[in-house]
């Protein structure tokens, strides 16, 4: 069949459309990976770049504890921020979706949006002011008579970090979740309660197995963007509270030293990806379980 002949035919348009913007993506994904991947492999000492073939990097990495500490801490602090983010979004999907009016849910969705409207950097500052020595909450508890001296664990600390993460991707977390809650037939719940299930029995035996894909979905864009993140660590973490995204952007602006800074990301985003596979794949036995 002539080229010109497939374009017309069904599937020979479908591939015009698709083709284009994967092609597009593709290459925006595959050549900072790959140049990040070639990197590792080199050495550099100050400005000189030496691409000789090398695993010392990978060799510094797995020698130093400090990489293998932040790494932990990183993995942990990403893991703390999704389970919470997600435990707090979901009831508010839920609400959203099953017992706000139809007319209303749009008004819902404008202001659980309305974090994006200010800049991420605004909102850790914003942060910065509730949490601090002299801050809102302090300022608050002492008012109260709560407490009697201002409380140091909620700031400059990991603490910290879970606390304004968990607040900055709490959006990213509802709306997927949300999305197929709405998607759930309702007579299916309907049916459910008129078989004898409660109204628990039937949230943990039909509502939460099929919304599952959308948290699932919240549980990876919260977990994989956040273990990246190096704005938050840096303004609100401390000393104590630095992640190995902040080791990453050491490396590469303070210590010139950019092949070790590519093995560090390069280890963390395989770190990721095996523990986001390992996560899809119980959550998919467990609903073959089910």
């Amino acid at each position: 069949m002539a080229i010109g002949t497939w374009l017309t035919t069904e599937r020979g348009r479908a591939a015009t459309l698709v083709v284009p913007p994967f092609v597009y993506a593709l290459l925006l994904l595959a050549i900072p990976v790959g140049a990040v991947i070639l990197f590792s492999f080199w050495t550099q000492d100050f400005m000189t770049v030496d691409r000789t073939f090398t695993l010392d990097n990978y060799r510094e990495i797995a020698t130093t504890p400090v990489y293998g500490l932040l790494l932990r801490r990183s993995l942990f602090v990403s893991g703390t921020v999704t389970i919470v983010t997600v435990l707090l979004a979901y009831p508010i999907a839920y609400f959203v979706s099953f017992h706000v009016p139809a007319h209303r849910k749009s008004l819902w969705l404008f202001l659980i949006t309305i974090p994006f409207w200010t800049s991420y950097l605004i909102r850790v500052f914003l942060w910065k002011v509730i949490l601090g020595y002299n801050g809102v909450i302090n300022s608050g508890l002492q008012g109260l008579g709560i407490i009697d001296e201002p409380l140091t664990f909620i700031l400059y600390n990991v603490n910290a970090v879970i606390i304004t993460l968990a607040h900055a991707f709490a959006p990213f977390a509802i709306l997927p979740i949300f999305v197929a809650l709405e998607k759930i037939d309702r007579s299916l719940l309907e049916a459910s309660q008129d078989l004898g299930e409660t109204r628990l029995t039937t949230f943990l035996r039909v509502t939460l197995p099929l919304s599952m894909p959308g948290l699932v979905a919240a549980v990876l864009i919260v977990f994989i963007p956040t273990i990246g993140d190096y704005v938050t660590p840096e303004l609100m973490g401390g000393a104590g509270g630095k992640l190995i995204a902040n080791m990453i952007q050491t490396q590469f602006l303070q210590l010139n030293n950019a092949p070790l800074g590519a093995a560090l990301a390069l280890v963390a985003m395989v770190s990721v990806t095996a523990i986001s596979l390992v996560f899809i794949l119980l959550n998919r036995r467990w609903l073959r379980g089910r």
